[in-house]
C-alpha cells in the first residue's frame, strides 16, 4: 500500500538518477515492469531502458511514467537576483 509520509526530494542530475528514482517508486508501489508499462501505454523495453538510465528516452513518455507513479517533477532555475 502507498504510504502518505513525504519522501525526501531527490536532485535529478542524470538519466541514471531519474531511472533509479522511477525503479524505487515502482517497487515501493509493488508494480512489475509489465504492469506499469501497461498502465502507461509504453513498452516494457522502454521502461527497462528508462530505469537503467538510458539518456535518449523521450521526455514525453518519461513524464507520462512519472505521472502514473505520482512523481512530481520540479525545476529550480538558478537564483538570478542581482
Amino acid at each position: 500500500m502507498n504510504s502518505h509520509h513525504p519522501m525526501p526530494q531527490t536532485p535529478i542530475t542524470s538519466a541514471e538518477t531519474l531511472g533509479t528514482l522511477i525503479r524505487q517508486t515502482r517497487k515501493r508501489q509493488q508494480l512489475t515492469l509489465e504492469t506499469l508499462a501497461g498502465l502507461c501505454g509504453v513498452s516494457m523495453r522502454f521502461l527497462s531502458e528508462l530505469e537503467n538510465g538510458r539518456a535518449s528516452c523521450g521526455l514525453g513518455r518519461v513524464l507520462l511514467v512519472m505521472e502514473t507513479l505520482g512523481i512530481e517533477l520540479y525545476a529550480t532555475p538558478p537564483d538570478t537576483a542581482s
